[in-house]
């Protein structure tokens, strides 16, 4: 449901926007009382607690949401100023419209009912640490070749690299930490 100044004035996109943690459904309620659409994607999970299970709604990603406006200086504060809200994400200091195909795709596959769970991104080049297998916790450079995954690794020193191939669901993306020390 768009405002009525973002009928008068514009084409409506959708902003990713980055909230402080557990803080999502907060922060789409607020936006939600000041007329703003948006779009919290979640999926229902198992709790369970000494006494009690419960069913509850997890975000698919979390710490984010969509909310979907004109972008202007009138529209862009308000969401800026919502409880919660750390920032719009965007490139270079200007916010940047998540194609509307891929919340439509989000959207869709949690209508589907399908069970589904949070994926680390990952892209070709990355560096990736293998999580299970034969392979396990040996990292290395994840390439893809003809809808399969391959994970490579190189001897930088001689300009050497082997590669093996992997199932994309068990690696997981290194983070940036610093290099082992070796004992010379």
């Amino acid at each position: 449901m768009l405002t009525r100044l973002e009928e008068m004035s514009g084409q409506a996109c959708w902003y990713a926007v980055h909230t402080r943690s557990n803080f999502e459904q907060r922060v789409a309620g607020e936006l939600g009382r000041k007329g703003f659409e948006s779009y919290l994607p979640a999926y229902e999970e198992t709790h369970q607690w000494r006494d009690r299970k419960k069913q509850v709604a997890v975000p698919l990603f979390p710490g984010y949401l969509f909310v979907r406006f004109v972008d202007s200086q009138e529209l862009r504060l308000p969401v800026l100023r919502a409880t919660g809200v750390v920032r719009i994400l965007g490139n270079g200091g200007m916010i940047e419209a998540v194609p509307d195909e891929q919340v439509e795709a989000v959207q869709g596959l949690l209508r589907s009912k399908v069970p589904c769970h949070a994926h680390p991104f990952l892209r070709e080049g990355v560096r990736v640490r293998v999580k299970r297998g034969a392979l396990q916790d040996l990292e290395g450079t994840l390439v893809r070749f003809k809808n399969r995954a391959r994970l490579v690794i190189s001897v930088a020193l001689i300009g050497q690299s082997v590669a093996a191939e992997v199932d994309v669901r068990d690696v997981e993306p290194v983070g940036n930490r610093r290099p082992r020390q070796v004992a010379a």
